[in-house]
Formats: structure tokens, C-alpha cells, sequence
């Protein structure tokens, strides 16, 4: 599908979107994270920092940072991520530079990240973040799409599942709430939230302000 165009109402100057997704391994979050990267301009993905191992499919600065333990105990110490949280027994974060270079240049910034790095930048940033619980449509449903990725051991299937029931009960601390059983509606309902939230009176009052003079002429 291709990228809405743009007008004058997009030119408008506003505040940047800090965009978060999170949601139990399995249930769409990343799928749905590039689905808007693809359609949706003026968005930029935040790569994460991890200790994890790579799967298969992924490259290295394009899916995640893949760093030691050691690299990541350094960067957390110096306070060069934004957020960071422990995961299925791995390591996330986010790195601080790039997020505040492109909030400052007006672009906005999806997260792809669990509930814990979600709190944290809720915290750090209320007025900026735009937050979206991404359910499955049942935990049968849930187990298949992890066994259907075929990336994961059985050991790490059976570890994300357990720890899914706690993930699922903090979708009442986002703004949405989106329920994954058509991965393409979910989609469109991501990208609807996201255009939505840009057009708010208070992330765009400074541009709008600008704009009314031009055109009444005061």
C-alpha cells in the first residue's frame, strides 16, 4: 500500500510522537511495527539495544543491537539509554542519542518495546508518548504464532509463554488497546491511532498559531 500524501496540513509544525508498542512475544507488535515504517512517513523506528543471541532472520542494526553484557552494563552505567529492562533473561534498551536527535528535528519515534521500557518512557515523557497495548486473540492462538516463527527453542517458547500472562495484565496502562486476530486490521488501526494523535490541538497549537495569522491576515 502506498504512503498517504502529503499536504499543506502536514507541513504544519508540531511536537514529536514518541510512539510506543508493546505486547507479549508472538502477538504482533514487530510485524505491526514495520507494516507502519513502510506506510507512515515522518516515522522513525528506534532500534533497541540487546544481549540476546541473533536469530536467523535478523541483522544486526536493523532488528536490534546485538551487544555483550558487558557493552550494555557500560551504556546503562553511563546513562546512554533512554530505558532499559530485563526480558525472558536478556537485556533491552533503547539508546537515548537517537531518539532525542530525531524528536528534535520534528521527526516522530515508534518503539518496539516491552511493558517495562514502556513504563519507563511514560514516566520520563508522558506528554510525548502515544502508547498501544497489542493483545492475541488467545493463548492457543499465541502459542502457534511462536512455534509458527520457528526461531526460538522449545525452551524459550515454553519461558515467553509463561511470562505472557504478566505482560497481558498491564494493556489497562496504555492509551489503546488493539486486539491482533486480523494481523492487517491491526495494522490500519496502528496507523489510524498514529494520524489520529498528530492532528491533536495541543501537539500542533505553536504551528497553528503561525498558520491563522497567514490566513485571516492579522
Amino acid at each position: 500500500m502506498a504512503k498517504i500524501a502529503t499536504g499543506i496540513d502536514d507541513r504544519i509544525e508540531r511536537t514529536g510522537i514518541m510512539l510506543v508498542l508493546s505486547s507479549p512475544s508472538g502477538a504482533g507488535k514487530s510485524t505491526i511495527a514495520r507494516y507502519l515504517q513502510t506506510n507512515v512517513d515522518n516515522l522513525e523506528v528506534s532500534v533497541s539495544m540487546t544481549t540476546r543471541q541473533r536469530r536467523g532472520s535478523e541483522i544486526d542494526g536493523t532488528h536490534y543491537h546485538f551487544v555483550s553484557a558487558r557493552e550494555f552494563e557500560r551504556d546503562r552505567e553511563s546513562d546512554a539509554l533512554l530505558e532499559w529492562a530485563e526480558v525472558h533473561g536478556n537485556f533491552y534498551g533503547t539508546p537515548r542519542d537517537p531518539v532525542e536527535k530525531a524528536m528534535a528535528e520534528g521527526r516522530d519515534m515508534l518503539f518496539d518495546i516491552d511493558w517495562q521500557g514502556g513504563k519507563q518512557l511514560m514516566e520520563k515523557a508522558r506528554a510525548y508518548v502515544v502508547s498501544i497495548f497489542i493483545l492475541p486473540p488467545s493463548m492457543e492462538e499465541l502459542m502457534a504464532r511462536l512455534h509458527r516463527r520457528a526461531e526460538d527453542s522449545e525452551e524459550v517458547i515454553e519461558r515467553r509463554l509463561a511470562n505472557a500472562a504478566e505482560e497481558i495484565r498491564h494493556w489497562r496502562e496504555y492509551d489503546y488497546v488493539i486486539v491482533n486476530d486480523d494481523l492487517e486490521r491491526a495494522s490500519r488501526r496502528a496507523e489510524a491511532i498514529l494520524r489520529a494523535e498528530r492532528l491533536r490541538v495541543d501537539r500542533r497549537a505553536l504551528g497553528l498559531g503561525g498558520f491563522e495569522e497567514k490566513l485571516i491576515g492579522a
